[in-house]
């Protein structure tokens, strides 16, 4: 079988690929697994100048497998299961060079906010984005309620994470969460011709321009991350989550009573 993730470097640009197609890309522990792999391959690459993360197929990640686990670590405390969930993802923090989302197809929940880590992202202008937790009876993890705000303001923030309403990549890009959108066969091709321009520039200069942004936005995303974490765990407990998947899965509404 293929790898679930991989990493390649062409020249001064590296690449991860997440390669679960059939699976639309969500977090399985096959695929969590594999991105902490290869996110590590890419951190210690030092040849390396930008970064690219896309995915194979329609989705470039559905977030969490629904049919398998919402909560990883076994016999640690909910909330610490609920982090770990994420943390294979946040792994990309480690990266010092500029990292560029090649989002080639739908980017939702926890695969949206594998996105929001990146520094740049690229769209597909007809694929859906967002985090629609809410709608299934979740709170937001992966630090979305902490990254989201800080992207496209608080209120449009508040809009779109009350809601779990999903957005297309034209109304994306003029919100801010991408940078541009452009048709699903030239995601690529924009993407590596961003990252030739970062790469034509000075390593150096722009590794340290990258850090000062971070510190003078005062970016704590794992921290956020883990602070989520607790009241995502609270509600993965709740009869709403079990109501709200359970009708995912089942393709109907949800009915939510609160409890």
């Amino acid at each position: 079988m293929s790898q679930a993730v991989r990493y390649e470097r062409r020249e001064a640009i590296g690449v991860i690929t997440l390669n679960r197609p059939d699976n639309r890309n969500s977090m399985t522990p096959e695929l969590l697994d594999a991105f902490a792999e290869a996110s590590a391959q890419a951190a210690a690459d030092r040849e390396m100048r930008v970064l690219i993360v896309t995915g194979t197929g329609k989705c470039f990640s559905s977030g969490a497998d629904f049919k398998a686990t919402l909560q990883r670590g076994g016999q640690t405390a909910p909330h610490a299961r609920s982090y770990a969930m994420y943390e294979p993802f946040l792994s990309l923090l480690d990266v010092a060079v500029p990292v560029i989302g090649a989002l080639n197809g739908h980017t939702v929940g926890g695969g949206f906010g594998l996105a929001l880590v990146c520094d740049l992202r690229i769209g597909a202008d007809d694929a859906k984005y967002g985090a629609n937790f809410v709608k299934l009876g979740l709170a937001p993890g992966m630090a979305i309620s902490y990254l989201l705000p800080r992207l496209i303001g608080i209120a449009r923030a508040h809009e779109l994470l009350f809601t779990g309403r999903l957005v297309d990549g034209r109304e994306a890009a003029a919100l801010g969460i991408l940078n541009r959108a452009v048709p699903a066969a030239s995601v690529m091709d924009e993407a590596m011709a961003l990252a030739n321009d970062i790469a034509a520039a000075a390593p150096l200069a722009v590794r340290a321009t990258k850090a000062a942004i971070r510190r003078g936005l005062e970016l704590q995303v794992r921290e956020a991350a883990y602070v989520e974490a607790y009241a995502q765990a609270e509600t993965v407990a709740s009869d709403d989550a079990k109501e709200g998947i359970a009708a995912l899965l089942g393709k109907r509404t949800p009915v939510f009573t609160g409890k």
